[in-house]
Order: C-alpha cells, then sequence, then structure tokens
C-alpha cells in the first residue's frame, strides 16, 4: 500500500503509565498544532485516559502482557483489528511509544506499509520496542541508547524526550540556592512500584540528621495510602515538616520549588530533572526489566548532576550521610542544578515531530 501523504490522521500508540502517556500527549499536541487530526490506537485500558487528548480519536485494540498464556492469541487479534483500522484510517504515519499495547498496532502498521517510528524514553531500548525496532523506519531516542539498539543505527534520531506542557513551562526554572539557616526543601518520590523504599528509608535518615538541620526541613513525599500514617508519625516526632500524600498532580511545580529530589530514575523522572534542572539522589528500581533504571540515572551521576545509590546500599545511615554532605554545601547543589539542565534536549516535541513528518515525506 502507498502512503497518502496528503492524509493529517497520526496515530499514536502507547501503554498506559504516565511513562509512554507523557511524551504521546506532547506529541499529540504539537502534531495537533501542524494541523494534523491525532488518532490514539492502544487497548481498552487508554480509554481512561482520553481527556488527556483533546479532540483525538480513540481506537482500542486487543493486547496482553508479554508473561501472559493468552499473550500469543491477543497479539495476534490486537495485529488484526488495528490492520482493518489502519487500512480504513490510511494514516500519513504511525507512532509508537512502548508499552505492551503498541505492540499489535506498530506491527500492523509495518504490515500495511504505513510511514513508521517508535520513541524509547529510557536509555535502555524497553522489549516492546525490541519487537517492532529493526521494521519500523525512524526510532526517536530520549537519551543515546546504552543496550539493544536496532541493527541499523543510522534509523537512531535523539530527539530528547517530549514532556508534558507544564514541565515545559517550567524549562530551567531559576534554582534557588540554599541560604545559610534558611528551608532545606526535599521532594521524594518513587513511582507505584518503589514508594515502600523511600518509605523505610528516607524518614528513619533524615530522623538521623542533627536537630538544627531537622528544624530547617520541609519534605514533600509521595507515599503508598497504606504507609502515610506511619510515616507521618516518624516525621512529628523528629520534628521536621512534611506534606504528604498519595498523589501529587502538581509534581512539577514541586520539583521546581525543591532543592534536591530523592526518587527512581524512571525515563520520565530524570528527563524532568533535566529540563527543570535539579540535583537529585536516584534510587533505580531493583528488578526493573533489563535493569533500565541504572543507565538513566548513570546519565546524571556521571555528569556530576546527581547520585546513583544502588538499592542494596540506600540505608538510613548512608543517605543521612549524603544528605549532610549535600546541605552543607549549596553552592555544591545549584552546581548540579545548572549540570542537569545542561544535559536536556530542548525542543523535544518538536524534534520529534520534525522527524516523523521527515519520514511521512519520504514515503
Amino acid at each position: 500500500m502507498s502512503p497518502n501523504t496528503d492524509n493529517k490522521v497520526v496515530v499514536l500508540s502507547a501503554g498506559g503509565t504516565g511513562g509512554h502517556l507523557f511524551p504521546a500527549q506532547a506529541l499529540a499536541g504539537e502534531l495537533a498544532r501542524r494541523g494534523r487530526q491525532i488518532v490514539v490506537m492502544t487497548d481498552s485500558r487508554f480509554a481512561n485516559y482520553a481527556t488527556a487528548f483533546p479532540g483525538a480519536a480513540i481506537e482500542t485494540v486487543p493486547s496482553s502482557p508479554f508473561n501472559s498464556l493468552a499473550a500469543p492469541f491477543k497479539i495476534a487479534a490486537g495485529i488484526g483489528m488495528a490492520l482493518v483500522k489502519l487500512m480504513r484510517l490510511k494514516p500519513a504515519a504511525v507512532v509508537g511509544f512502548g508499552g505492551y499495547p503498541s505492540v499489535p498496532v506498530m506491527l500492523a502498521a509495518w504490515l500495511a506499509g504505513r510511514p513508521t517510528a517508535i520513541i524509547e524514553q529510557n536509555a535502555v531500548v524497553g522489549r516492546a520496542n525490541r519487537l517492532v525496532m529493526n521494521r519500523v523506519r525512524l526510532v526517536a531516542a530520549a537519551f543515546p541508547i546504552a543496550r539493544f539498539a536496532p541493527a541499523d543505527p543510522s534509523k537512531v534520531v535523539l530527539t530528547g524526550n517530549p514532556l508534558r506542557p507544564e514541565v515545559e513551562e517550567l524549562w530551567n526554572r531559576p534554582y534557588n540556592v540554599p541560604e545559610a539557616g534558611g528551608p532545606l526543601r526535599l521532594l521524594v518520590f518513587g513511582g507505584s512500584q518503589g514508594a515502600r523504599a523511600m518509605s523505610d528509608v528516607v524518614p528513619a535518615a533524615l530522623s538521623r540528621l542533627p536537630h538544627d538541620i531537622k528544624l530547617r526541613l520541609s519534605v514533600v513525599q509521595q507515599c503508598r495510602p497504606e504507609d502515610i500514617e506511619r510515616v507521618r508519625q516518624i516525621y512529628a516526632n523528629a520534628e521536621i515538616r512534611a506534606d504528604l500524600k498519595s498523589f501529587f498532580d502538581d509534581m512539577p511545580r514541586r520539583m521546581a520549588e525543591t532543592h534536591l529530589v530523592i526518587a527512581r530514575s524512571g525515563a520520565g523522572t530524570v528527563a524532568e530533572l533535566m529540563a527543570i534542572g535539579r540535583p537529585a539522589i536516584l534510587v533505580p528500581l531493583p528488578g526493573a526489566l533489563d535493569d533500565n533504571q541504572t543507565p538513566n540515572a548513570d546519565i546524571l551521576a556521571r555528569a556530576g548532576a546527581g547520585w546513583r545509590v544502588a538499592q542494596r546500599d540506600f540505608t538510613p545511615d548512608l543517605l543521612a550521610q549524603m544528605l549532610l554532605g549535600a546541605f552543607a554545601d549549596p553552592l555544591g547543589l545549584a552546581r548540579r542544578a545548572a549540570l542537569a539542565h545542561q544535559l536536556a534536549v530542548p525542543h523535544a516535541a518538536a524534534n520529534l515531530a520534525d522527524a516523523v513528518e521527515k519520514i511521512m515525506e519520504a514515503a
């Protein structure tokens, strides 16, 4: 089938997590401003996110996690259904953002002969993208690829990771250097899989700090609902001010206001730390598929923009020592903030949109 480049439709396919959702949302906004009509094609779970894509059509296809016994059958059904929908839509391009729901759509797009692209948000190419990367025409990379690069390196374009608008608005927000005797703002989050470790280690570490430091601390921490009261009591006993919630809907703003972040090192977190420019202690999620968070953290750590601590070493005593050293060197924190921002790739959504439009024109 010969692609119709006059068609304004672009199909985006993404999994249902923020790491896939936010970059897709950013690209959708950029392409819509360029006059493109957006169709989001993924599995039924994604229907809950339709409001994140105003004006877009949502098309669902069957899919399944790879470790499910039903996976081969559901993926095959998804390819068939996606192929029928793509034959009807005849999109100018199909762009995948990873996650297992994207696999049937991207394989169907390849079979249909549509111009195809994927974006890899991590430094390590994820399993879903590895299944399709050698069939698509473009591999957009948020970071330099550390492992599992495609066979043809010429198809890789470093675009940066498209950011949601509320992060873009905070691009290079000035870092407020901690003042002598002034507040020390700490932001702590761990994601849905990692928040328990943060609840266990961080409050215990902060409780070990000298009394004068504890009185200066202002902590914002994301906790699992079952951990909030336990963590709140620890902070109250230590006389540490803390704002605890299971979810913050203004995390970018809070990141911009903080002096130091303690977090996991998912691709979205690392990209936002770079864009806003904040120093961080990063603890890669152990057991993550292909250990994909460690290379993300290493990008910041090797640049001197933060620290990487393996989970096995992430103890209250070690963290307390690290925090004492960081707070004793406020200019060092400011330097790390600046180095973090120097790693950011500007205009990532526009870069990705340009690359996608280039494969449309070459079709």
